[in-house]
């Protein structure tokens, strides 16, 4: 039996890929897709801030 409990190289692909759409998205605000990200992540921060008060 091998351990398979490690994270595979397709894995880290998978990662990378979505942390670089992501930035692209957050970089691109001009797009529909960076616009609505930086809203929710807005609301996560005002949320976040509300919350340690």
């Amino acid at each position: 039996m091998k351990d398979e409990s490690g994270i595979s190289a397709v894995e880290y692909g998978l990662l990378a890929a979505g942390i670089a759409v992501g930035l692209w998205a957050i970089v691109g605000g001009d797009t529909g897709i960076g616009t609505s990200l930086q809203a929710v992540l807005g609301d996560v921060q005002t949320d976040l801030a509300t919350a340690a008060e």
